[in-house]
């Protein structure tokens, strides 16, 4: 009998480490789900609107507005280009 308390007494205390690691174990692997479905909702619950950048449409803008060098204050022909004299 005295080498069976001896082999509990020694066993114990593994048993209760393991049995602490399993239940830390169980809890995260429980929780994780929970996390993940709460940032997924989180994330697709937003819908961005991001702006679409048109180089030739700025370029027709600007064509329609007028010329650039003409808001500079230089002398310009009939066609908005820089006028040399």
């Amino acid at each position: 009998m005295d080498k069976l308390e001896l082999l509990l007494n020694e066993a114990k205390p593994l048993y209760m480490k393991r049995k602490k690691n399993r239940r830390i174990a169980v809890g995260i692997c429980s929780v994780m789900p929970c996390f993940a479905a709460l940032f997924l909702s989180f994330n697709t619950s937003f819908h961005a609107q991001s702006p679409i950048y048109d180089i030739w449409a700025d370029e027709i803008d600007t064509l329609e507005v007028g010329s650039v060098i003409e808001d500079l204050g230089l002398p310009v022909d009939e066609y908005g280009l820089l006028k040399v004299s």
